[in-house]
């Protein structure tokens, strides 16, 4: 029995000394985290015609474990072993797999941005209210990229309705099919099975919402001017921070 004692108060002794030795988080790193903010290290690079795949490691989070690296994927970027980014948000997935590198990706994380520049982290920082006015919410930023407004003016096509016109009156373009025409602003291909857009035509809601997202099977470039047509969806939450308030799926292109 005096043997068994013994060996539990070891047991807690070396339980106190590992919590004490554990090292402290340095208080900028924590902000970030709340922020939703990682910090990671690049370890390997793969170009693509259309994505950056990127080895890492995450630094300055407690729950992840250093030594470990995990693949992310971007839109094509520069981007060499040892740089030093920043990212929020990200969508995982599971056996990815990429035709133009014949290969599957276990898990791979897909990001929207990558920043090398400190004012990121600075600006995100320093939107955060004190702790003392700091409620459960404040934390549940958005981790999806701002999106800027394309100083642009496209007609609505002949039948169809202007991304304004659509965001206002949403409610009645629900599973309903319509035409947009627009500018795309974004492209990334593959990921879900669909390549998903992001689309501008100049015009924005009253509430001020002007960029529509279009998921399809066809291939486009930033820049082209096109028409879609396809079916809307609403308040579509595909999870971690991706939700769509207005969405049109499974469109193709109208060629007049």
């Amino acid at each position: 029995m005096k043997i068994y004692s013994n060996i539990l108060r070891l047991v807690f002794i070396a339980t106190v000394i590992l919590v004490g030795c554990k090292p402290k988080m340095d208080p900028k790193q924590a902000e970030m985290l709340k922020l939703g903010i990682h910090t990671i290290v690049i370890e390997d690079v793969i170009q693509t015609s259309q994505y950056t795949y990127l080895q890492f490691k995450e630094t300055g989070n407690p729950d992840v474990n250093e030594k470990d690296t995990l693949w992310c994927a971007v839109s094509a970027m520069e981007a060499q072993k040892g740089d030093k980014f920043y990212y929020k948000g990200g969508f995982p997935m599971e056996n990815f797999p990429s035709k133009e590198l014949n290969r599957t990706f276990a898990k791979i994380l897909f990001i929207d941005d990558l920043s090398k520049n400190p004012d990121f982290v600075k600006k995100e920082i320093a939107a955060v209210p004190s702790h003392n006015s700091m409620s459960s919410t404040d934390t549940n930023i958005s981790r999806k990229p701002k999106i800027e407004k394309l100083d642009i003016k496209i007609d609505a096509v002949s039948g169809g309705i202007s991304i304004g016109d659509l965001f206002t009156k949403k409610n009645s373009y629900s599973n309903k099919t319509v035409k947009v025409k627009g500018q795309v602003t974004k492209f990334s291909p593959e990921i879900m099975g669909k390549n998903w857009i992001h689309f501008q035509d100049g015009t924005s809601s009253k509430d001020g919402k002007f960029d529509l997202t279009i998921t399809t099977d066809q291939t486009v470039k930033v820049g082209d001017i096109l028409i879609f047509e396809g079916k809307i969806a609403l308040n579509k939450d595909l999870g971690y921070d991706y939700f769509y308030e207005v969405i049109m799926e499974d469109a193709k292109i109208v060629v007049k």
